[in-house]
């Protein structure tokens, strides 16, 4: 992936120039740096994967002092360009990493052989998928539909790294569809949009059934984050008798000659403000 392919360019970069302090090693470690100086340069003193968390190359790579050159078969390499199978690259992984194993199988990455390294860089010294914008960019490198959709003017603020998609889903596997943290869509809408919540008096019913009914999740072009512009969005379910959205004559009004509300108010929501529910007494049109 391009995302992985920079990050392994940068630390070849910083390895050769020389500017960060290398993790203590064991000997069996150094044996191995002394060809991998990516790697070492990648691994400074305090990350998580090194010799001094007792966490060694062979604990994940499990070479066992061997090494294919020696006649000795393969080592587990990781990463979406190597060739060991991806179950075998996630079972080392999973191993020490139980709090995520107990979703991943039959996840839609597992299921789909995306390894654990095509999004976590296991070499580098601060985890980059803890930062929001960092980890949008590397979830953006294989769901490119949704790189569109955040583009578009209407949007979540995925791309100023005020949310990160693992606010709304589970990317180590989750039971609902689309990998969702929450058991339904609407549950996980609510937990940035309470006031959306209700329960009302008078229910707008596509809203309490599933917000993308009307709204695009990622982005929209129309305001609202709408998955159509008003009248045809709310049309797709109410009757245009009465609120006629035929062009207007000359004069403004209808081919029919009679007045139209939506010629005359421009938007269902000028006059339905409340399209989610209402708590009024005299709410059951959604107009207050």
């Amino acid at each position: 992936m391009k995302t992985l392919a920079r990050w392994g360019w940068l630390t070849l970069a910083v390895f050769l120039a020389g500017g960060t302090a290398v993790a203590d090693t064991t000997p069996a470690d150094s044996r191995c740096l002394a060809c991998h100086r990516e790697a070492q340069a990648a691994m400074p003193t305090g990350s998580a994967h090194g010799a001094t968390t007792g966490i060694g190359c062979e604990s994940c790579h499990r070479q066992n002092g061997n090494h294919p050159a020696d006649g000795a078969g393969a080592i587990l390499a990781f990463g979406t360009r190597s060739t060991s199978p991806a179950a075998d690259q996630d079972r080392a992984c999973l191993g020490c990493h139980v709090e995520a194993a107990s979703d991943w199988t039959g996840s839609r990455h597992e299921s789909n052989d995306v390894p654990c390294a095509a999004c976590h860089l296991a070499h580098a010294p601060r985890e980059p998928l803890g930062n929001a914008a960092a980890q949008s960019a590397i979830c953006f490198d294989c769901h490119r539909r949704q790189r569109a959709e955040v583009q578009k003017p209407y949007r979540h603020p995925l791309r100023e790294g005020r949310i990160a998609c693992s606010d709304c889903h589970a990317p180590h596997g989750s039971a609902t569809a689309f990998e969702l943290r929450r058991p339904t869509l609407n549950e996980t809408c609510f937990d940035c949009h309470a006031e959306k919540r209700g329960p009302f008096l008078f229910e707008h019913a596509p809203a309490a059934e599933d917000c993308s009914l009307c709204h695009a999740s990622h982005g929209s072009n129309h305001p609202g984050m709408l998955a159509r512009r008003a009248p045809l969005l709310c049309q797709q379910c109410h009757s245009q008798a009465g609120h006629s959205s035929i062009a207007g004559s000359p004069g403004g009004l209808a081919g029919s000659g009679s007045p139209s509300p939506l010629l005359l108010a421009g938007s269902c929501m000028n006059c339905h403000t409340q399209v989610h529910g209402s708590n009024h007494p005299s709410g059951i049109t959604l107009m207050r």
